[in-house]
């Protein structure tokens, strides 16, 4: 753990002073707000907060450690103090205090996308800064957010994976593992019986919250506006993020709708090798991240958890009913709501989901595996990225494929890394039969195809990444799909009994006119994070178009 000398030697607190151009410039877009000696500029928890350029006076940087509030620094004269979640609206995680009277320029985040418009140059100067100093804060792990549980918790897991892959940074506190743990239970008024627990500082604290009270108090899970949106997305995987992008920098109000996390499988990934412009690749996470800031940027309103339930049309409109018994109406719709891996049909697998069994191989689930043996399903590129990954983490990965070609659903650069990786041991013809385990899994039986010959193998963690079941049972019968569920577009709707129009249907269009479908979702697509990120930024095009003739 970092001493506070040191957390305040790496913070960068003065990193960015504006110049009198750039000061004449602010002085143009905001007026200057007085606060007073010992006032709160920004409070830990503080949602839809400002960022701030001190015209005249000092203010102090608190964050929140080992229960007190310490402070972090001091932002002085045409110096900028913010968070980049300014654009997110999500709680802030350190707090600003006028340590005299002080002068400030104010800047909300629609002033910011104002300048941003008007002034890109400078605009862009402070997005870049409040970028960097998140990632700073998220590498010194200065959040006031902690996750107090059990690993052998499926709840404890469940908050966990929440935070990960909504890019909540945050603390987890093993009650087996750490020494502290009595006093901190002493210090919070709780029981090891309470947990899992989470704790903003000393500002709240919730025993085993669900992850819709997660979202409001972090300000994750959006309020959505009693309006109609030229565009609304279900999803947020790569389609539908570059759709949001697209949209929202060209001037349609557009909302995403998202049920679990920004990214999809995608977001999982731990490094993606063949996205065009990155040779030593990026992490699923990274993309997404980025992506979501952008679109944010650009004005687009990001919902998770926010799962859409039924698809109606009301005059024309599509009408999306969300599972808090809210309804979204837009002028038009792009389904963008991807795939989700297969279930293993094994015996015992039910229990060991979140403490054994999982989807994704993420940072969060290979600190779980740690010179263990682990397991993993599957024979397509998303299993060979996870096979790659848990393989510097793992003393051992087991690689089991239903068939017996490595090659053929994956690509020869992965292929070619698990063959040469001395702790990846590939078993063909092979599958799961069995799970057991007190608790957690401990051990699975292997069942060669071919040989019918069986194997028991102790493991704490089976990684299942095979098939693709369609997120589309939401949808209405006039929305066509294949034999597998996947919605079918384009020149494939044509014939429809539900196309009505009298045009033909656009590329991505469904057999409802107005409604789009991109991605994984879609019947025919390639499967593929570039394709998919093509494929939402082509859907914009057709809904301008489809607008135009309205």
């Amino acid at each position: 753990m970092l001493t506070e000398q040191e957390i305040r030697k790496r913070f960068p607190i003065s990193e960015l002073r504006f110049d009198d151009d750039q000061v004449r410039i602010l002085e143009r877009f905001i007026p200057v707000k007085l606060y007073k000696a010992g006032e709160t500029l920004v409070a830990v928890g503080a949602r839809d907060q400002s960022c701030h350029v001190i015209r005249s006076g000092e203010v102090e940087i608190h964050y929140f450690s080992s229960g007190e509030r310490q402070v972090l620094g001091t932002i002085g004269p045409r110096e900028l103090m913010g968070e980049v979640s300014l654009l997110s609206g999500r709680a802030s995680v350190l707090s600003k205090v006028a340590k005299g009277d002080v002068e400030v320029f104010e800047i909300s985040s629609e002033t910011l996308r104002r300048m941003i418009d008007e002034e890109p140059k400078l605009g862009n100067i402070i997005l870049a800064a409040l970028i960097a100093r998140s990632q700073i804060l998220r590498d010194l792990n200065l959040s006031p957010l902690q996750v107090i549980g059990s690993r052998f918790s499926t709840d404890t897991f469940r908050i966990r994976d929440f935070f990960a892959k909504n890019r909540v940074f945050f603390s987890w506190i093993d009650i087996e593992n750490d020494p502290n743990m009595e006093e901190l239970l002493k210090r919070l008024k709780i029981s090891e019986g309470d947990t899992p627990v989470v704790a903003f500082g000393n500002e709240w604290t919730l025993r085993n919250p669900t992850n819709r009270e997660l979202a409001e108090k972090l300000g994750i899970l959006k309020r959505l506006k009693e309006e109609v949106y030229d565009l609304a997305i279900v999803g947020a995987g790569p389609s539908g993020l570059a759709a949001a992008v697209y949209g929202a920098s060209e001037g349609l109000s557009t909302v995403v709708l998202e049920r679990k996390a920004p990214g999809g499988q995608a977001g999982t990934s731990s490094n993606i090798e063949n996205y065009p412009g990155f040779p030593m690749g990026l992490a699923g996470s990274t993309l997404a991240g980025q992506m979501v800031l952008q679109a944010q940027k650009f004005g687009a309103q990001i919902s998770t958890p926010c799962e859409v339930c039924k698809l109606e049309f009301e005059n024309g409109y599509p009408l999306l009913s969300l599972d808090n018994d809210k309804c979204v109406s837009a002028k038009c719709l792009l389904i963008a709501s991807g795939a989700s891996y297969r279930r293993l049909n094994v015996e015992g697998r039910e229990k060991f989901e979140g403490v054994g069994v999982y989807y994704d191989a993420t940072p969060m689930e290979a600190q779980m595996c740690n010179d263990a043996l682990v397991v993993v399903v599957g024979g397509a590129n998303s299993a060979g990225q996870a096979t790659v990954f848990l393989a510097e983490h793992a003393r051992k990965v087991l690689l089991l494929l239903r068939g017996d070609d490595l090659g053929k659903d994956m690509s020869r650069y992965l292929s070619r890394r698990i063959e040469q990786t001395k702790n990846i041991e590939l078993l063909t013809n092979s599958e799961i039969t069995r799970m057991t385990g007190n608790g957690c899994l401990e051990s699975i039986e292997i069942r060669n195809n071919r040989t019918a010959e069986t194997r028991v193998v102790e493991t704490c963690a089976v990684f299942t990444l095979i098939g693709a079941v369609p997120h589309t049972e939401w949808l209405p019968e006039g929305i066509e799909t294949d034999e597998n569920g996947f919605i079918k577009t384009g020149s494939a709707v044509m014939n429809s009994p539900f196309w009505t129009a009298k045009r033909h249907p656009h590329f991505l269009e469904t057999s409802h006119a107005g409604v789009f479908a991109a991605g994984d979702v879609r019947s025919s697509s390639m499967k593929r994070v570039a394709s998919a990120v093509g494929e939402g930024a082509m859907a914009v095009a057709f809904v301008h178009e489809y607008l135009r003739n309205l």
